[in-house]
């Protein structure tokens, strides 16, 4: 049976309830920040989540949704108005048009709604094939759903179906956050999680999708975020011009995207590793479905630090060695635990690449700057007695935009950097 939410929406002549915030964070919120966090908020305590409020901050207003549970107490849509359906859909729309460019490149999976990025803070949608999976991040944000169905329905009558992606919640009986919300990325152990059908069919487990001409079986109903890193598009497309020529070696592969834009610009030999044994699984049916043998290409089932631990210590080398952990840090407290990971897994990976090759490297966590992370490759050159230019420097592609007051919304870190001796 279809679950049902109440949008708590007061009529147009109805006052909404106030909340206030220091006038400290005046500035931050009248560049478009959207979050107002639990212990900033005065008032407020007997709402429930998904009631709209009016913001007061000295003489700044704005609308937001109450959450009574998440730490982020409010987010905010809009200066002026309460968000109804035509709002709603307007949002839709300018998040389709923004996308017209990769559906235009032989693409048809990309983040159709990115949360805060396109107006609809808490909330994401992806697109998959003929699919659309909405997830939210917050039982306040849970409330729009009803209005977005009938907004993706309308800006592209090709869909099939609308299905909801809903998370088990963590140990404080929250959702888990998408991305970087909480600095909780789920890129490792996702949380278990299963699809609602809003409108329309259900999704086939088999669903294959297309990315840049590649094609990838995308399992949206037990694989990692929605079946998919959509934010590492561009990035592996960029890999694919960089390849040529090279024996690459893949650690964090997950189910082989890299590995397979690699082969296609022209790699010589591509090892890939994660530690699940699925990925691997999946990793060959996608090498096949591109008309790969997998049995050429060792996918090899290893903790990745260990695995370039012992590569060191053969001697073994590599021309480009890509590396896409999942999160080092899932709190603030956690950052400079991970600025060390990070500094330890690049410092291996360096000491398995020849000279004059290129060090691949990412982060995903908001926790960890751009600059920090630009710190800890310059620890690791230095711990390997490497020298290390950076050549490309990347973050998310166009389906994940960033608002320019909102920093946090930036939290993919992509570097292309060629690997000298110390002179």
């Amino acid at each position: 049976m279809t679950k049902r939410y109440t949008v708590a929406r007061p009529s147009a002549d109805q006052a909404l309830p106030e909340v206030s915030v220091p006038t400290s964070l005046k500035g931050r919120l009248a560049q478009g920040h959207p979050w107002v966090y639990r212990n900033q908020v005065n008032g407020g305590e007997r709402l429930r989540s998904g009631t709209w409020v009016r913001l007061r901050c000295g003489n700044l207003s704005a609308v937001g949704l109450w959450d009574a549970h998440s730490p982020i107490a409010l987010r905010v849509f809009s200066r002026n108005t309460v968000p109804d359906a035509d709002w709603i859909s307007a949002r839709v729309t300018e998040a389709w048009d923004l996308r017209a460019t990769i559906r235009e490149d032989e693409t048809n999976a990309y983040r159709w709604l990115y949360g805060e990025g396109d107006g609809l803070p808490g909330l994401v949608v992806d697109r998959y094939g003929d699919y659309a999976i909405i997830q939210t991040y917050a039982a306040s944000v849970a409330t729009l759903v009803p209005l977005v169905v009938p907004a993706l329905r309308r800006c592209d009558p090709t869909l099939r179906g609308i299905v909801q992606k809903t998370p088990e919640p963590d140990g404080e009986g929250r959702p888990t956050a998408p991305e970087e919300e909480t600095a909780a990325g789920p890129r490792s152990q996702p949380p278990a999680a299963q699809l609602q059908q809003r409108w329309g069919e259900l999704p086939p487990e088999d669903l294959v999708i297309q990315e840049h001409g590649l094609f990838f079986r995308a399992n949206l109903y037990v694989g990692q975020k929605t079946g998919l890193f959509l934010d590492q598009r561009a990035n592996r497309h960029t890999v694919e011009q960089w390849a040529t020529g090279r024996r690459v070696l893949n650690c964090f592969a997950y189910t082989g995207g890299f590995s397979l834009y690699a082969l296609r610009g022209g790699a010589t030999e591509v090892v890939s590793c994660d530690s699940a044994h699925a990925a691997a699984v999946d990793a060959a049916n996608n090498m096949q479905l591109n008309g790969f043998n997998p049995e050429d290409y060792p996918f090899l089932v290893d903790d990745c630090f260990k695995l370039l631990d012992r590569f060191r210590q053969q001697g073994q080398r590599f021309e480009m060695v890509i590396l896409d952990p999942p999160s080092f840090a899932r709190a603030k407290s956690s950052r400079y635990a991970a600025g060390r990971a990070y500094t330890r897994l690049n410092a291996l990976a360096l000491r398995c690449i020849a000279p004059g090759g290129l060090l691949v490297s990412s982060s995903c966590t908001s926790q960890v700057s751009p600059e920090m992370f630009r710190e800890a490759l310059a620890e690791a050159a230095q711990q390997s007695r490497r020298r290390l230019q950076i050549l490309h420097e990347a973050g998310q592609p166009a389906d994940h935009p960033v608002p320019a007051g909102f920093p946090e919304g930036r939290y993919l870190k992509f570097v292309i950097a060629r690997v000298l001796p110390l002179i």
